[in-house]
């Protein structure tokens, strides 16, 4: 039973609440719905707020710079901050973009020049991706509605990340 179909069986929340992706079903819904779905039990585990089964990690040549990027481009909050006590690199910063989290360490070695893309969902594509140009990143391409129904436009962050900005212009899935 994919995910969208569990969603028909969802009821208001009971005293027996559970914590998982499909919390709001009936105990007996839920008891269903646990077995056919294709999440492995493996992952049935405590995540932090903000986490979930897979979160970006980042090595910056310049954490500090891409951390100020994110605050003011995309409104990143930072949850957490450690610090190499010898030197006073970044050990790793934990920021909260919307409802996700990920981290950030000073690259070095074997880490240095690693890129990544995201896909990060937002009400108004433009504005986003106006900030974003304003505090310093490349554009990729303009915004423009695509053939997917996603309204997305491409940025480069400051450590040569890709960041595809996009918006659901039909409440649906991809696959749908």
């Amino acid at each position: 039973m994919e995910l969208n179909e569990i969603n028909k069986y969802r009821t208001q929340p009971t005293e027996r609440q559970v914590t998982n992706p499909v919390q709001h079903l009936s105990w007996e819904r839920w008891q269903q719905a646990e077995k056919t779905t294709s999440m492995n039990k493996i992952y049935d585990t405590y995540r932090p707020e903000g986490f979930g089964t897979v979160n970006g990690y980042l090595f910056a040549e310049n954490p500090k710079e891409l951390i100020e990027f994110l605050k003011k481009a995309f409104y990143a909050e930072e949850v957490n901050r450690s610090t190499n006590p010898e030197n006073g690199d970044i050990a790793n910063v934990i920021l909260k973009i919307g409802t996700s989290c990920f981290m950030i360490s000073q690259a070095r070695g074997q880490f240095l020049n690693m890129r990544t893309a995201f896909y990060l969902y937002v009400a108004n594509v433009d504005e986003m991706h106006k900030r974003a140009v304003e505090n310093g990143a490349k554009v990729e391409f303009e915004p423009a509605n695509m053939d997917y129904q996603d309204r997305q436009s491409g940025i480069i962050d400051p450590s040569g990340n890709y960041w595809w900005i996009s918006k659901r212009l039909v409440e649906k899935g991809y696959n749908e």
